[in-house]
């Protein structure tokens, strides 16, 4: 079974949904390199861990008031004043520290082990506002200032894309590919939700045969294979929302179907 739409489902987009995505995402895109990067490179998953205590997060401490030393009492309540009941206490919920893992992909050059070309997968930790996107924006800046060439696929539509110059006008998704010698120009495939997903040459040594990443073709897999049809609700409004127009493009396209 397919996705009703042709190209990224912002039903996947969905915080409980979209780990599990990016997961089988990751994996189908080792599987996939693999074979064709052989003998002389191989792709591997790794692991980067972020730590976080969330966005909205309150600080928790003990305020000031709370360690004074009561003042003792001189004078003895009249008994003609009310004295109102000592306030019962309330439940709350306070930050805990989290450790958050994401998988991103290496290709090497098995000879030399250098790694030539990083690929990652955007998740919300990388784009919201925080310690999350901090680390990432970090890591991105050192692959950017080095020799291997950088691929960074955006499925969200959530947050504020990652930093480049250039790209005019609003969308709703982003794959860019710099090839390390060509910076600071890189190839920015720039898409909405009524696209379907652009095909793109994964960068790899000087003269090297390098293969195009059917990503949609992938992603329809996994969706297939994982059974998400069974899973999403089309008829509930995906999370983020649909611009206006988009909606109505969306019912129009089931209403066809």
């Amino acid at each position: 079974m397919v996705s009703p739409f042709p190209g990224m489902d912002p039903y996947l987009e969905h915080p409980e949904i979209w780990p599990g995505v990016h997961l089988l995402l990751i994996a189908a895109l080792a599987e996939a390199l693999g074979p064709q990067l052989r003998p002389k490179y191989s792709v591997s998953v790794e692991v980067r861990m972020y730590e976080t205590s969330g966005d909205q997060a309150l600080l928790v401490g003990i305020p000031d008031l709370a360690i004074q030393r009561a003042k003792p009492q001189t004078e003895a309540v009249p008994a003609a004043v009310a004295v109102a009941p000592p306030p019962q206490p309330i439940q709350v919920r306070v930050p805990m520290p989290l450790t958050v893992r994401q998988g991103y992909l290496e290709v090497r050059e098995v000879t030399t082990k250098e790694v030539v070309t990083a690929i990652e997968l955007l998740s919300p930790i990388n784009k919201r506002s925080g310690r999350g996107r901090q680390t990432y924006e970090s890591k991105r800046e050192q692959v950017l200032s080095s020799a291997t060439h950088f691929v960074e696929i955006d499925l969200l539509r959530a947050y504020e894309p990652m930093a480049m110059f250039g790209a005019e006008g609003q969308s709703d998704y982003r794959i860019l590919v710099s090839r390390s010698e060509q910076r600071p120009i890189a190839s920015l495939y720039a898409f909405s939700v009524q696209n379907s997903i652009p095909a793109f040459v994964l960068p790899l040594r000087s003269g090297d045969p390098e293969p195009t990443v059917d990503l949609q073709g992938l992603l329809n897999e996994v969706y297939d294979k994982s059974g998400y049809d069974l899973k999403l609700d089309y008829g509930a409004e995906p999370v983020p929302p649909l611009s206006e127009a988009d909606a109505d493009w969306f019912r129009k396209t089931l209403a066809i179907s």
